[in-house]
Parts: C-alpha cells; structure tokens; sequence
C-alpha cells in the first residue's frame, strides 16, 4: 500500500515539476516580450519630445511671420481700424 502511495506522490510531483519548468518557460517569454514593450516606448517617447520640439519651433516661425504680416498690412494700410 506504501509503495502505491510513493508512487502516486512521484507522479504528482513529476507532474507538478513538469509544469513548474512550462511556467518558467512562459514567464520568460512574457519578460522577452515587456522588454520589447519598454523598448518601443522608449522610442516613441524620445519620437515625441523631438516632434514637440519641431511643433514648438514651428509656432516661434509662425508668431514671427504673424508679426511681419501685421508691420507691413499697417505699412500698406492694409489694417482696418
């Protein structure tokens, strides 16, 4: 009766340290795949910061050209009063 009983716990144990090992497996697949995650983030932050930069150049443009415009519509009295 004993040795039926190793048995069956051996077994339960193998099983359980077979899907121990498939876990391991999955969990470092998952952090593979959260560095790849972190990754592409970090690209698409630093994409972000550069775009804003360009956003915040072309606006001084804008806010300089604006005020070209407006000097030479009062030079041409272009500007309605």
């Amino acid at each position: 009766m004993t040795e039926n009983v190793e048995n069956l716990v051996l077994e339960y144990l193998r099983r359980i340290d077979r899907k121990v090992d498939s876990l391991a497996e999955d969990v470092h697949d998952v952090k593979l795949r959260v560095s790849s995650v972190e990754g592409h983030l970090a690209t698409v932050q630093g994409h972000l910061a550069t775009l804003q930069g360009d956003v915040a150049r072309i606006d001084t443009r804008l806010d300089r050209v604006d005020m070209r415009l407006d000097r030479i519509e009062k030079r041409l009295d272009l500007v309605e009063v």
